[in-house]
């Protein structure tokens, strides 16, 4: 056989063994070549009587198949090709489920590595499913995450499998599951060492097909979860409540905003219902519908943006970064406890936590054992690997342990001399070449560096909280940063498992900076009359995950006041809000941290709806209620003007880190794309028209960026 992206080879007890690697590439992803491999293969096997078991397997080193090849995605251009192509994908994948269900030959997948999307699908279509017990090994269906559905089967096979409301869990979250945690629903039929894998399941076909049976797993039908399961959805009554409460909680968490999952539901409803020939049907209508639309567009935007920061060193020049062994951290708050987690936890690296005294270190050192013994009762680590992993961060209330690091990050108080403080000790007790990272989220980092003997040698690393959480680094550069600090910098960010933006220095860089008007916007909507919740509401129903009043008391009102001070020094009237918010410090409101905000709390800093006597505090008057479109408008558009400015002014090194950063860091809704995204999906032009009439109601605030004037009078474009 002529082939291309699958090795074949089949052994003297008739067992085929097929390994998938697809040519010129690191992952194994499914495209048309690829289909075409399988199809051949498949084909083949049916027909050879010598084969008696087959086992589907990798020869990539991490990953068996980790979806489908999203770039053929964009070549699908209209609904009835898309639709068409997935029909192919499902006669492909039946094929393969006929070698055991009609021709009587077990197939056991041997999985290794992401076994994600379309790789999922392509083991359901398996008469039996191994895992090992790597690190590395994940299963799911996340399709929904880039605005379609599971199209090879996945809306009808899982839930046959698994069950419709564990089925359902997993696709309309997207989320994936560890091998153990696979096992224990039924999605995976054993858990073997690494090292066994392909044996295992050689001897697994060989059973199967001595036992004349497929090989399939079989539920304990006496367990109370599996009673409780026929209970619920196996009477039509049951899956009717099953659908309608699956169908309110998307709602509830989207807002309407995400398509993708409500048409998951209806696929996964109608293959129940109707069986599974209209389930396919409708599985490959859907896609066809979905992957056309903006919102998959937009999602899949932000993943391709996302795979090339992947390989983008941060800088223009051809530089090697460091390598970073060990590394220091200022400071064993929520912040520094949180990037010594991920230095330890994903970069592997050894850590020094200085702190002021020895209770700071020990609740930064419980900080990381948290964290860590998180993932050992998940079995993301062995004992011992979290042991191992524990004994390389220590605490120190001294300067001990500094000499030997290679990279010191700075998480302390936001006060630009104590910052240049801590650039001076380290310099006197650091090796010489050691890099210093500012963890700052507003203060410039050349004002930093101007305590540095080096400031070739400083640069800003800005970490979103809780760090171990938030996907966004963003790297600060100035005008005297080497290109090798930043190469090292970039480097370590993605060892932590960071997608890595480079900025340009200045005051608030760039989410915080575009943060900023966003956030005076919602007080001036305040003065104008509007109610907390109306204003927050608006917000997280236009996409972001939480409104501007409820994210200001999670920061700390005092802390945006700081940075609000920094913003106006720097840029004048346009950052200011209203003047009125200032009262809201002078009466030692600070948000959920000291139980005072926009919002009510608890003793226990539960929050319980609007503390009605901030407009009291406030000065203002009777409230009212303002359209929710405008506060929308007035919001969005405040952020999206100040996005343009960033990059007009070359804070950003393009408009596809200003989107990464938006939607990664702020919570922009993915499903816009990003600030330039957005941009180009409503057409520059009509942006311009609409800060035009907010200038001309609200005041110069408003005046568009002179980048997006120039992109409307040529007619052009920000990412596509």
């Amino acid at each position: 056989m002529d082939l291309t992206h699958l090795r074949l080879d089949i052994d003297d007890d008739g067992v085929a063994t097929v390994l998938m690697d697809r040519a010129g590439e690191r992952m194994n992803t499914l495209g048309p070549e690829v289909l075409a491999d399988v199809e051949a293969v498949a084909d083949h096997l049916a027909a050879n009587d010598d084969v008696v078991a087959v086992v589907w397997g990798s020869a990539k080193p991490d990953n068996f198949l980790a979806g489908a090849d999203i770039r053929f995605f964009e070549t699908l251009d209209d609904p009835a090709t898309a639709e068409a192509a997935i029909l192919e994908v499902h006669r492909i994948f039946a094929k393969l489920e006929d070698l055991h269900r009609v021709h009587g030959k077990p197939v056991v997948a041997a999985i290794h590595g992401a076994c994600l999307g379309g790789g999922n699908e392509l083991a359901l279509c398996a008469s039996m499913r191994l895992a090992d017990d790597d690190s590395a090994t994940t299963l799911g269906q996340p399709e929904v995450k880039l605005g379609v559905i599971p199209a090879g089967g996945g809306t009808q096979r899982l839930p046959e499998l698994v069950g419709i409301q564990v089925a359902l869990d997993l696709i309309l979250t997207g989320r994936s599951l560890r091998p153990h945690r696979a096992r224990k629903i039924g999605l995976v039929d054993e858990v073997v060492p690494k090292e066994l894998l392909l044996e295992v399941a050689r001897s697994r076909a060989l059973e199967a097909r001595a036992a004349k049976s497929d090989g399939g797993g079989i539920k304990d039908f006496l367990s109370p979860e599996h009673l409780q399961q026929l209970a619920l959805e196996q009477n039509p009554m049951g899956r009717r409540l099953l659908f309608k409460k699956a169908e309110e909680r998307i709602l509830a968490e989207t807002k309407g905003n995400y398509p993708a999952p409500l048409k998951a539901l209806a696929a996964v409803k109608i293959g129940v219902e109707q069986g599974h020939e209209a389930g396919y049907a409708a599985e490959a209508r859907f896609f066809g519908q979905l992957v056309v639309g903006s919102e998959s567009k937009a999602l899949r935007s932000i993943f391709f943006a996302t795979q090339e920061l992947k390989k983008d060193s941060g800088v223009d020049a051809s530089v090697e970064p460091r390598p970073v062994r060990k590394v220091g951290i200022l400071g064993g708050g929520l912040m520094g406890s949180g990037i010594a987690t991920e230095s330890v936890r994903r970069a592997g690296s050894t850590v020094r936590i200085k702190e002021l005294d020895d209770a700071a270190i020990r609740r930064a050192l419980q900080y990381v054992w948290r964290v860590v013994d998180r993932d050992r009762r998940r079995r993301r680590l062995r004992d011992f690997e979290a042991e191992r992993l524990l004994h390389k961060v220590t605490g120190t209330t001294d300067w001990t342990g500094f000499g030997n690091v290679d990279l010191v990050v700075e998480a302390v108080f936001e006060d630009l001399d104590l910052k240049r403080e801590m650039v001076r000790e380290v310099e006197r007790v650091a090796p010489e070449g050691t890099i210093f990272a500012s963890n700052t989220s507003s203060l410039p980092i050349a004002s930093i560096a101007e305590a540095s003997h080096h400031p070739e040698l400083v640069v800003g690393m800005h970490y979103f909280s809780p760090v171990e959480k938030m996907p966004l680094l963003e790297v600060i550069r100035t005008d005297e940063t080497a290109d090798e600090a930043v190469a090292t910098a970039v480097a370590y960010g993605k060892a932590q498992g960071k997608t890595v933006i480079v900025v340009d220095d200045g005051p608030g860089f760039y989410t915080t900076r575009i943060l900023a008007p966003y956030s005076n916007e919602a007080a001036h909507l305040l003065a104008d009359g509007a109610r907390v919740e109306d204003v927050d509401e608006a917000m997280v129903r236009w996409g972001f995950p939480v409104g501007p009043f409820l994210l200001m008391d999670e920061v700390g009102i005092d802390v945006g006041a700081k940075i609000a001070k920094i913003m106006v020094d720097a840029f004048g009237d346009r950052m200011a809000g209203p003047p009125m918010m200032e009262r809201l410090v002078a009466d030692d409101r600070k948000g959920r941290k000291n139980r005072r905000g926009f919002y009510h709390y608890d003793a226990k800093g539960n929050r319980d709806g609007v503390d009605e006597t901030v407009y009291e505090t406030l000065g203002v008057g009777p409230r009212k209620r303002i359209a929710r479109e405008e506060i929308q408008e007035r919001c969005a558009l405040a952020m999206i003007n100040e996005a343009a400015r960033c990059l007009e002014e070359g804070i950003l090194r393009s408009a596809r880190d200003g989107d990464v950063g938006a939607v990664m860091g702020l919570g922009f809704p993915p499903f816009r794309g990003g600030p330039f995204w957005y941009v180009d999906e409503v057409g520059p032009r009509e942006i311009v028209e609409r800060l035009d009439r907010l200038a001309d109601e609200h005041g110069p605030r408003f005046e568009a960026a002179g980048i997006l004037r120039d992109y409307a009078e040529a007619g052009k474009r920000f990412r596509h």
